[in-house]
């Protein structure tokens, strides 16, 4: 089957302009929004102890203050506590809830769903002072308990959204048959809807760990001194000192985050 052609037979010259200036425009909008991102990148390899260009040599050594650092170690620690057990809390509630959602009609749905996804359109410092004002009273505050609650919070949008998607064309007679068959609801909802929604399902983890993983706000209301993370940490040092560290840390978490965008466009593919 031979390629289509670029352009319609009856396309004008002015139509083939726009075109061209239409993408061209795309592109360096785009480059306008990524050069914050690698203007950072050549920084964190700087000789230099300030962030400054032009760059008078080049050296890794703040790639080892980084690692043999015992603050940013903590707050590395931290992340990957806090984050990954957020993102299993916010899957399962979330794929659990787009379930429900999806297969049951009931009065006020809509305002149900309202209030599941409103964590994602609050303003982040409404949530944070919210959830302080409720979680110090009961002893939530400075615990990883606490963080790992509101974490999961904002994460649960993400998956409720992708997993009702997914499931949007989702074919339910499959369960009703294997209902009919015998088969339990659990081991229906296992063996039948889960595999065929994982891919929603994964992207809406994926998501949920890096609103996670990059979140501040709610961090810098509930977190102690034990429980900073790396997005608090880097917003200390940028507070206190603003040290070439900071663009090591930003190099590493911007490959980490572009990684996990690859592996969501990948798995949507699969969906497709």
């Amino acid at each position: 089957m031979g390629k289509l052609p670029l352009f319609p037979a009856y396309s004008t010259l002015g139509d083939k302009a726009a075109w061209w200036a239409v993408r061209i425009l795309c592109v360096m909008v785009l480059l306008f929004l990524l050069a914050p991102i690698l203007v950072i990148m050549p920084l964190s390899f700087s000789d230099s102890s300030f962030l400054v260009y032009p760059i008078t040599g080049w050296s890794t050594k703040w790639y080892h203050q980084l690692f043999e650092s015992a603050d940013w170690a903590r707050a590395t620690k931290n992340s990957f506590i806090v984050a990954p057990s957020a993102t299993v809390l916010a899957t399962v509630l979330g794929t659990l809830a787009a379930v429900g959602l999806t297969r049951t009609e009931f009065p006020f749905k809509g305002l149900l769903m309202s209030v599941l996804i409103a964590p994602m359109v609050v303003p982040i410092v409404v949530v944070g002072v919210a959830t302080y004002l409720f979680f110090a009273p009961i002893g939530l505050a400075d615990s990883y308990i606490g963080l790992i609650i509101v974490h999961a919070a904002l994460g649960a949008p993400f998956v409720l959204t992708t997993v009702m998607a997914t499931l949007a064309g989702f074919n339910q007679n499959l369960v009703r048959a294997s209902l009919s068959c015998g088969e339990t609801p659990l081991n229906s909802f296992f063996r039948i809807t889960l595999p065929v929604i994982a891919p929603g399902v994964i992207s809406g983890a994926l998501f949920a760990f890096a609103t996670s993983f990059d979140e501040v706000v709610v961090t810098l209301f509930l977190a102690g001194a034990q429980q900073v993370t790396l997005p608090r940490q880097m917003f200390n040092g940028i507070r206190e000192n603003i040290s070439p560290t900071i663009a090591a840390v930003a190099t590493l978490l911007i490959i980490f985050t572009t990684s996990l965008l690859l592996v969501l466009e990948w798995l949507r593919g699969r969906r497709r």
